[in-house]
């Protein structure tokens, strides 16, 4: 019985595992941040275009930080559709290290491209 167990544990680990790595876009849920995952040739066209137009980094009080909400006084910037088509529904701010990207219905950080 307790093998059992143990390889019941061990397949729901490995099972959990597997789908930590999955790719997934979109929500998880009602009232959760979504997961997004952007592919490495996206990633390298968003720190691109932070550098060549120069965006200027917001500044606040409070620390932006994914899952939670990006305060009502910072404005929200449309996302390049070069930075892929996965990636266009959102907004983005740019904290001077990090480009966080911003679900504009409930303005809750999705995702930080470091």
């Amino acid at each position: 019985m307790k093998k059992l167990v143990l390889i019941s544990v061990a397949a729901v680990l490995a099972s959990t595992g597997a789908f930590a790595q999955s790719t997934i876009v979109g929500t998880t849920g009602a009232g959760h941040a979504a997961t997004v995952q952007i592919e490495p040739q996206y990633r390298t066209r968003i720190h691109s275009y932070v550098t060549e137009h120069r965006i200027r980094p917001v500044e606040t009080r409070e620390r932006i930080v994914v899952g939670s909400p990006v305060p009502r006084e910072v404005e929200l910037e449309a996302v390049p559709a070069d930075w892929g088509p996965s990636l266009t529904r959102y907004r983005y701010v740019y904290t001077g290290q990090r480009v966080m990207l911003v679900d504009p219905d409930t303005r809750t950080v999705v995702q930080e491209v470091e």
